[in-house]
């Protein structure tokens, strides 16, 4: 009986031990996940395999953002890009990149826009002229930045840090709405080479332009000077900045036919009808004026400061960059351009978050740096001038140093609202008087009257 009794008891002691392991909680399942820099985003993919386990019952997974960009200059822009996307990826795992290249920025946004309209998805990324700011917010296709920025520990001081004639172009509304990245100024390129065999100063003025560029043009040999105007507006603005006007005031009101813009109209004009300096009417010449420049067909240009690398690699002589003159002796005037990073909307706020990250590890002094070097572009952040790389390259290219100095000259590009519009009345009537079907001050009263009407609607609406 006691025998029997002894097996009994020992068999309770032994259930009551099972029961206990199969109710005890595991602290493996209820743990949060260790802490990293930013949370992770819960996305299709598995994430990559990190040095430490992951505690949660599922593995993270990654997302997947598109970055549509645009290629414009003699630049290898899309390898650049894929190295810095292939860095940013090993630093993110958990979030892919799917960079596409569109052309230039106009097919860009072109892209972008018949995708929405016809009900598709666009990407959570896009690099677009700084000047469409007001069409994309018009259009309602982008995101306001602001949230991002407070979120980060130092947002200020990471905006702070951009050039301000850079980021002068992000603001609309109290509210930040893209990020520089792909920026540039207008630049005169000139023959030193030429100029010092000819005993010339680098010009400093209007005069001294058009006699520097009559003296060193040989007929069906070499032009004193291409100023390629199949897109006029920008290359046209410095002539009317070094004269003391802007052809825009803000979003909705333009100077299209202040007298001081028609002299520059005229001025562009004289180059060629009364210094037979340059190609008589509209050089629709962007895409081949660096190269004829580096082969000597020319002894100055004036182009974008994202053409200098191919210009230096091709050149086999000194190469000056400078702003372009102004009318009178001593001043100078060039216009910012280029592109900045917008978040887009119709994305998930995960894609929009990876967007963001990705802007800021892209826009790192160190990457900025890198960017110009290889591009020519203007690094746009302040502290990329710092890094160890910049300041060896700006000894070994002074150039590099000469273009960010210019932005002191800088005005603003025109940017306005239904800037489609505006911009292309100016263009055909700038390009009117170019090829001599209309006086300039015919053309540009004509274009201040059909601008006006295209931005009533903004002014009273």
């Amino acid at each position: 009986m006691r025998r029997s009794l002894w097996i009994v008891l020992l068999l309770l002691a032994w259930v009551a031990v099972a029961c206990q392991k199969q109710t005890a909680p595991t602290q493996e399942v209820t743990e949060a996940p260790a802490a990293t820099e930013e949370p992770a985003v819960a996305t299709e993919e598995p994430a990559a395999a990190t040095e430490e386990p992951t505690t949660a019952e599922e593995p993270a997974e990654t997302i997947t953002i598109e970055v549509y960009y645009p290629v414009a200059v003699d630049a290898p822009i899309s390898d650049i890009l894929k190295g810095y996307i292939a860095e940013f990826e090993k630093a993110n795992p958990n979030i892919k990149v799917k960079p596409v290249f569109a052309g230039g920025y106009g097919d860009v946004k072109t892209t972008i826009q018949t995708t929405i309209e016809g009900g598709g998805k666009p990407p959570a990324l896009a690099v677009m002229l700084a000047v469409d700011l007001f069409d994309l917010i018009n259009a309602d296709y982008i995101i306001p930045l602001d949230q991002f920025i407070q979120a980060s520990p130092d947002g200020q001081a990471y905006l702070d840090d951009f050039f301000p004639a850079f980021l002068a172009n992000s603001r609309y509304d109290g509210k930040i709405w893209s990020i520089p990245f792909q920026r540039s100024v207008v630049t005169l390129y000139y023959n030193a080479d030429l100029f010092e065999q000819e005993g010339l100063e680098p010009p400093d003025s209007w005069q001294a332009l058009a006699e520097a560029a009559q003296k060193l043009t040989i007929p069906d040999e070499r032009w004193g000077i291409l100023w390629p105007s199949g897109w006029p507006y920008w290359l046209f603005q410095p002539l009317a900045i070094g004269n003391g006007q802007n052809i825009v005031k803000s979003p909705t009101e333009v100077v299209f036919d202040d007298p001081r813009v028609i002299e520059a109209v005229q001025f562009y004009i004289d180059l060629s009808a009364k210094y037979g300096a340059m190609p008589p009417g509209v050089q629709k010449n962007w895409g081949t004026a660096p190269a004829d420049f580096a082969k000597g067909a020319a002894a100055m240009i004036v182009h974008s400061s994202g053409s200098l690398r191919g210009i230096l690699e091709q050149a086999d002589f000194k190469v000056g960059v400078m702003a372009v003159p102004g009318k009178e002796p001593g001043t100078y005037a060039t216009v910012t351009g280029g592109g900045n990073f917008y978040i887009l909307k119709g994305v998930s706020p995960e894609e929009q978050e990876a967007a963001w990250k990705f802007i800021q590890f892209i826009t790192q002094p160190e990457y900025a740096a890198d960017f110009s070097i290889q591009t020519g572009y203007i690094a746009v952040r302040q502290s990329a001038y710092e890094t160890e790389a910049m300041k060896a390259y700006i000894q070994e290219v002074p150039q590099a140093g000469a273009l960010r100095d210019m932005l002191q000259y800088a005005g603003a590009e025109l940017s306005t609202m239904n800037l489609g519009q505006v911009r292309n009345i100016f263009h055909n009537y700038l390009q009117a008087a170019y090829n001599g079907e209309m006086t300039p001050e015919e053309a540009m009263k004509q274009a201040q009257k059909e601008a006006d009407e295209a931005l009533a609607i903004f002014r009273n609406p």
